[in-house]
């Protein structure tokens, strides 16, 4: 057999392959309609990578069980969602009035209620850092860290080195990074750390750190819990472009949230479950679910929403959906990449036509070939219903939030696309407090000295090349 024939033979197998591939998305997973149609279009219109890439980028994860919960742990659960559902109704003030969100991501993502919670917010790198890193420093018992992104360059260093003074001063040091997003940080970065007894995992990790078959499935969540009392969330990474030292992107403009109450234990939990998954087996942590804690002197209202590829429904957009219909006068949402489904836009295009002021601030800064365009098309969507665009200018917008009525807001690891709505795990935190939500409400106007308007007369004076470019990206927006 000559080499045509060769590769006549494996294109036609790689082509049937495609075939049967498409029959699994249209007739077994269970995808929405835009996904579905825009991996149609990749397997048929490239036969030969197409197959490739959904291999690589395509495949869904089992739902069922993929956090293993033991009988007693999900008893406990159980009943504490079921009580809180059951008295949510009666607690008064701002919790009674956004009840029927509270016990949608109770029933949804698990999300008890905490009401004794108090957050510093941090805008800044220097700033967030710099109080992280005491508060590890002043740690006694235990550090669980937990970042998409660690970058083996300055900031990276100086974390790795607190954490392994502590591991040398005994406490339990416990470190987790995503094998993707910290694609530039090998094990051995850690080496000291691991030496010293600190424990090192890295999520859904690569063969030989070249082939990864859970590529487009990454763990997207930033924690550190330190003590079991103080817990921080948000959009930072690690990494020196996080403190605005990257000339390409600038200043760095992110939100960051410390808390402490007992909102700390739900985080922790989170990152107990994630711990978990990542360890060899034979060395996960007992308790998953910690035990409740004592009451604190806070007064905010939180809930610590998380979903992934493994959840049965978009857990943190149904939280996103509820948050827009339930709002009487404004909506301020920051972003680095909107690209929404229709379900989405549509809850922005009602909440306009009711005469809600709805402000989406994005970067006017590319960091994606096709998400900034992909952006701009969504943007643009909603000009013509009265939106508000700010394109921040002073740097790179990363931030994470969303402001209703300056009454409830939510910080975290969310940005508004598919890719976390569905394909990766996020975590946000959920809070009814009016300080907090007039503080976040602030600092968004603020930003907005630092942007400029994208009207309706400018976005459809847009160059032509743009134009294509945002067709070419808003038909690829399901997957990217």
């Amino acid at each position: 057999m000559d080499w045509s024939s060769i590769f006549t033979l494996i294109v036609s197998i790689i082509t049937v392959l495609n075939i049967i591939l498409a029959g699994v998305v249209v007739f077994i997973e269970r995808r929405d309609i835009g996904s579905t149609w825009a991996w149609l279009m990749v397997l048929f219109f490239i036969p030969v990578g197409g197959f490739l890439f959904y291999v690589f980028f395509g495949r869904q994860l089992k739902k069922r069980n993929f956090y293993a919960l033991s009988a007693e742990e999900r008893i406990y659960l159980q009943a504490a969602i079921d009580e809180q559902v059951m008295t949510v109704d009666y607690q008064g003030g701002l919790t009674a009035k956004y009840a029927d969100l509270l016990k949608m991501n109770l029933r949804s993502s698990n999300a008890l209620i905490t009401s004794d919670n108090e957050i510093e917010i941090f805008d800044d790198g220097e700033a967030k850092f710099n109080a992280m890193f005491q508060d590890i420093r002043n740690a006694t018992k235990e550090i669980n860290v937990q970042y998409y992104i660690i970058q083996p360059d300055a900031l990276g260093r100086r974390l790795r080195d607190e954490l392994t003074a502590k591991a040398k001063a005994g406490v339990t040091v416990r470190l987790l990074y995503d094998e993707i997003g910290s694609r530039q940080t090998s094990r051995a970065f850690f080496k000291d750390l691991i030496a010293h007894g600190g424990k090192v995992e890295v999520f859904f990790p690569s063969l030989f750190r070249l082939i990864n078959l859970r590529i487009n499935n990454r763990n997207h969540r930033k924690l550190c819990i330190i003590d079991g009392e103080i817990a921080y969330i948000g959009g930072f990474n690690v990494g020196d472009e996080y403190l605005g030292l990257d000339k390409k992107m600038g200043y760095w403009r992110d939100t960051h949230f410390r808390m402490k109450g007992s909102a700390v234990n739900q985080i922790l939990g989170r990152f107990l479950l994630d711990w978990n998954k990542a360890a060899p087996r034979g060395e996960e942590e007992s308790e998953q679910l910690p035990l409740p804690m004592e009451k604190h002197t806070g007064s905010s209202v939180v809930q610590i929403i998380s979903s992934g590829p493994n959840s049965q429904t978009e857990h943190l957009k149904n939280m996103y959906l509820k948050l827009i219909a339930s709002a009487k006068k404004s909506i301020y949402i920051q972003t680095p990449y909107f690209i929404p489904d229709a379900s989405f836009m549509d809850a922005c295009k009602i909440a306009l036509l009711s005469g809600v002021d709805v402000r989406i601030m994005i970067p006017n800064k590319p960091d994606h070939m096709f998400v900034y365009p992909a952006t701009l098309s969504h943007a643009g969507e909603l000009l013509p219903y009265g939106v508000k665009i700010l394109q921040y200018e002073k740097g790179f917008m990363h931030a994470k939030t969303i402001v209703v009525d300056e009454e409830i807001a939510s910080v975290g690891t969310t940005n508004i696309d598919t890719r976390s709505f569905r394909l990766n795990f996020e975590v946000n935190a959920l809070v009814c407090d009016e300080g907090i939500a007039s503080e976040l409400h602030e600092l968004f106007l603020k930003d907005s000295m630092s942007c400029t308007e994208l009207t309706l007369e400018r976005y459809e004076a847009r160059p032509k090349l743009l134009k294509f470019k945002e067709a070419v990206a808003r038909l690829l927006s399901p997957i990217l």
